[in-house]
């Protein structure tokens, strides 16, 4: 097996001349295959001219299978009936014959078995390099191939991973292992190398191979290798000749490396340490709880596919963790069917890489083990009583007196490396780290020129232990780690030293079999580590003294003082981080909090990564990512996924969970950083607003900020070139475009509402007696209207909060704009009646006008030209760092569709940096898109500080992905190139 073997892997004949490598027989093709009977059948011409594979007399098979170089298949020939194709070269099977394995369905020509890289599923767990759980969500739309039983995902039954490009069926998805990509250091060890990380097949359309430049991708089947860092892609049969090491290709410098993220995560679940939102994953934990209303049967190959009335369906169990859950799977075989060939179609359904005579099948109910001799044959059964449910039965491991046990040694620094010990009833955890310690110290001395990759690392890890002192290698300074590599989940527990480990094993085994599959154990040294685990709390009250937070948490989240401290606060936000130097007392306040409001409100909290800046590249500047998953419709949820894969997944955050907070508080050391916002302008405010609220604790105060346009009028994206809208570009060229775009300046303005004096007495020159109310603060980036346009955006506002789910597109939301503009005709120009304006401590006298804008960047309304393009000796020209607000009116709603249509522009009243508006009626309002209305009394527009930083596409970029666009898909100030 994986973990606990019967054997060694069988050393490479000597007849062989397959190109392998020392690494990959080191894992044995099926582990015992010339045991099990493998062999060609008389009438099967063999496989390259090689002898046939003795047949065993324990074990025959009625089929004709080939033993190959690639560890864990079992082919066997088969007869094509349908067009199909090559899973190793992605070419066309030309004939009637190819080779199919029956364990995980790979088809092959029989020139492709001899050189055959591709390992079996059954075998993926003895490939993780570093123990890392998948994050399974909801499949897209595309079309992906199960990375398991290589068929088609289809339907709402498939998930993805939403880190990797992991996809699986949802009944598959509980035998892929934990071999995600490892993204963070969890603080008990460093990384020395950074390795390509390979993913097999779903390759994007258009891959070329790295060493031989021909195509590699495949709609078609399950073909090819990617690495998930950088990138390039290559054949199954050329990725092992390439450089291990991966460089993190183009992207490199905005992509925050594995080994410069810190986070001591424990047993927190994968959607905790990367910020999923669980909403859409809640149902994830039960995707492997399958019951007798929902057998999963093995996927049938249509060319190998038998007639119904040959077979016979029989429910197997994998252990007594299966037997509680109901969950089974079905296991086709002819009705007449003896042990051995039942036991091995069995392993081959729960993807288990051993030896059919080393298990047993016992009947549910009775639980008597079937015997070699007998026949299982249940004709009459089936022909009389058709809806009798299938026999059921369970697989079990037969109980041996001694078996070998793999220990791997550096824990997350040999990954593959483990040293083979012989175990028996009476070994117990500490004689066998004994017998470790003996062989790595004889090993050590006695290899001078190391032959192996794993045997180096080993050498590496001895150096560090048999150098020190004497007392460093006794036995009680090392620890046992037992370590389940579940997809969804990595699971570790600290053996205790008295623990007998054969009956450790039989334990595991009975529990279930596939868990002992993805099962290892890991000597570690016995070390204190500083445990740091940072929890972000959110929804707290604004404003408040460290003392009073303090008490808040303490009060409702009931934290030990002397384990949780208050490291960091952000009062403006109502946020607050915790350091806590205890994983159960982190876990406990994470659970506790989610479920905890505070004044009404529930709090967020989120587990917070930390960067190690000093390890970042010099020059490197990465990349701060947030996307709103709710605009856009579903493109803000690819977004979000895509660049997940595309980069490390710490420097991505969902928007709606838990605000723009985390990310800056994650990037608080980072001296150089580039933000780059996926929303629309609303959201791109929010986190503007956030960045000015903290700027003084960030190290890079002013990061440069770049804008995927997911809104419905995106007009800030259209004034830096960065179009009118998403449209599926692909995510890989948009961080490419971002590091190539140019910084420029934009102003930003505060907007204080209700400033005025309460108190009679202060207007008679007695300002004791009076008090000024402390005004409502808003920041504006793009306009501030009153009049008809707010209202207009009051009633669509009003309309999307009644019905969102209709609003899920930027056609749509333009169509309600529309028909709620038409009721708005009737309306009479009298808006100036009700306000005063001051511009730079000047009265101007307003036109007859129906609403008032003023105008920070030359872009309203979806892209219109509300300023105009002709010249006015009274006004200079608009620019979005000039200091100044241009003033406009319009006349109504058939003016504002005018100016929509490019026929007028908007009436020019003034242009100033300090604008006074006295308002004596209550009136819509609106700020960038965000209408309410607002009572009577003053409104002060100022500038807010310094000017921000934002990422212009540059104009080469622009022309190469717009092509033949819509010429209002501009801004004029874009077109012009200037600001």
């Amino acid at each position: 097996m994986l973990t606990s073997g019967y054997r060694e892997g069988p050393p490479p004949p000597p007849h062989c001349d397959f190109l392998l490598t020392s690494r990959e027989w080191c894992f044995a093709s099926r582990a015992t295959m010339a045991e099990c009977g493998v062999a060609d059948s008389p009438s099967a011409s063999p496989v390259h001219g090689k002898k046939k594979a003795q047949q065993s007399p324990v074990c025959s098979s009625s089929r004709s299978r080939y033993q190959v170089g690639s560890p864990g298949h079992c082919f066997k020939r088969v007869t094509l009936t349908k067009p199909t194709f090559c899973h190793n070269c992605s070419d066309f099977i030309w004939g009637l014959v190819g080779f199919l394995c029956e364990v995980c369905n790979l088809m092959c020509h029989e020139k492709c078995l001899k050189n055959l890289r591709v390992t079996c599923s059954c075998m993926a767990p003895t490939l993780v390099q570093v123990p890392v759980a998948h994050c399974f969500g909801p499949a897209g739309l595309k079309k992906r191939f199960c990375c398991v039983c290589r068929k088609p995902t289809e339907g709402n039954a498939s998930l993805r991973c939403e880190v990797c490009e992991m996809h699986v069926h949802a009944d598959c998805s509980v035998f892929s292992c934990a071999d995600c990509r490892l993204c963070h250091q969890d603080g008990t060890q460093t990384l020395d190398t950074f390795q390509h990380h390979w993913r097999e097949g779903n390759l994007p359309t258009g891959a070329r191979c790295e060493g031989c430049r021909r195509s590699c991708a495949s709609s078609d089947v399950l073909a090819g290798m990617r690495c998930e860092w950088c990138g390039i892609t290559s054949h199954a049969a050329c990725y092992a000749v390439l450089p291990p090491a991966c460089k993190l290709g183009r992207l490199a410098s905005v992509l925050l490396p594995p080994s410069s993220v810190q986070l001591s995560s424990r047993n927190y679940s994968k959607m905790h340490c990367y910020r999923i939102a669980e909403g859409s994953h809640h149902d994830m934990d039960t995707l492997d709880e399958v019951g007798p209303s929902s057998p999963v049967a093995p996927r049938e190959t249509p060319q190998t596919s038998s007639s119904e009335s040959a077979k016979q369906a029989v429910r197997v169990f994998d252990g007594d963790d299966a037997l509680k859950r109901g969950a089974f799977r079905l296991v086709s075989v002819p009705r007449v069917t003896r042990k051995e060939e039942l036991v091995e179609a069995a392993l081959r359904a729960f993807y288990l890489p051993d030896a059919p005579q080393r298990y047993e099948l016992q009947a549910l109910g009775t639980l008597q083990p079937l015997h070699s001799e007998d026949v299982l044959n249940r004709n009459g059964t089936l022909e009389h009583k058709k809806d009798a449910p299938p026999e059921a039965w369970v697989l079990r491991a037969v109980p041996l007196d001694t078996e070998v046990l793999k220990v791997h040694a550096c824990w997350l620094k040999t990954g593959l490396s483990h040293t083979s010990i012989s175990i028996s009833r009476s070994s117990t955890v500490d004689s066998v780290l004994k017998e470790l310690l003996v062989q790595l110290g004889r090993q050590s001395v006695t290899r001078t020129k190391p032959h192996r990759e794993h045997q180096t690392l080993i050498g590496q890890w001895l150096v560090s232990i048999c150098s020190n002192k004497s007392k460093e290698k006794d036995s009680s300074n090392f620890n046992l780690v037992e370590v389940h590599m579940g997809s969804k989940q990595v699971l570790r527990q600290v053996l205790t030293g008295e623990e007998l480990l054969l009956d450790k094993l039989q334990e595991i085994r009975k529990v279930s079999l596939r868990q002992m599959n993805q099962t290892r154990f890991y000597a570690t040294e016995n070390r204190n580590h500083v445990i740091q685990v940072s929890l972000l709390i959110g929804g707290l009250p604004l404003l408040l003294p460290r003392e009073e937070y303090t008490q808040l948490v303490q009060e409702h989240l009931s934290v030990k003082s002397h384990l949780v401290t208050i490291s960091h606060m952000y009062g403006s936000q109502g946020a607050v981080v915790l350091q806590v130097s205890c994983f159960s007392e982190a876990e406990r306040v994470y659970m506790l909090a989610k479920d905890t409001a505070v004044c009404g409100k529930q709090l967020t909290t989120l587990v917070i990564p930390h960067i190690l800046h000093n390890k970042l590249a010099r020059g490197a500047c990465p990349m701060l990512v947030f996307v709103n998953p709710k605009s856009g419709g579903m493109k803000g949820r690819e977004l979000l996924y895509n660049f997940r894969k595309l980069l490390n997944p710490h420097q991505v955050f969902d928007i709606s969970n838990g605000g723009p907070l985390a990310g800056f508080h994650t990037f608080r050391e980072v001296p150089r950083f580039r933000v780059l916002v996926c929303g629309g302008d609303g959201t791109v405010g929010w986190v503007l607003g956030v960045l000015e609220a903290i700027r003084h604790k960030l190290a890079c105060s002013e990061p440069p900020m770049g804008i995927v346009p997911l809104g419905t009028g995106n007009d800030l994206a259209r004034v830096l070139r960065w179009g009118p809208g998403y449209s599926g570009e692909d995510p890989h060229h948009i961080l490419l475009s971002l590091e190539e775009a140019d910084e420029v300046l934009m102003d930003r303005w505060t907007i204080l509402l209700d400033a005025q004096d309460l108190s009679e007495d202060a207007s008679q020159g007695d300002p004791d007696s009076g008090y000024l109310e402390p005004p409502k603060i808003v920041q504006m980036n793009n306009y501030f209207g009153l009049g008809i346009d707010a209202e207009v955006s009051l009633d669509f506002h009003q309309a999307r909060e009644g019905d969102p789910d209709k609003f899920t597109s930027r056609f749509h939301n333009k169509g309600v704009y529309v028909k709620v503009g038409l009721q708005k005709l009737s309306h009479t120009r009298n808006l100036h009646k009700h306000l005063r304006l001051q511009v730079d401590k000047q009265e101007i006298e307003l036109p007859n006008i129906e609403g008032l804008i003023f105008l920070n960047i030359p872009s309203w309304g979806s892209g219109a030209d509300l300023w105009g393009s002709e010249g006015d000796s009274r006004f200079g020209r608009p620019r979005i760092d000039d200091g100044m607000l241009e003033v406009l009116g319009v006349t109504g709603v058939v003016h504002m569709g005018q100016v929509q249509s490019g026929l007028r522009s908007g009436i020019r009243i003034a242009q100033g940096n300090y604008i006074r508006i006295t308002v004596t009626k209550p009136i819509p309002v609106q700020v960038d898109g965000e209408p309410w209305i607002q009572s009577s009394g003053h409104i002060i527009i100022s500038a807010a500080g310094p000017k921000v930083r934002m990422l212009r596409k540059s104009k080469q970029k622009q022309k190469k992905s717009s092509g033949t666009k819509d010429a209002r898909s501009e801004s004029p100030s874009s077109r012009e190139g200037g600001h």
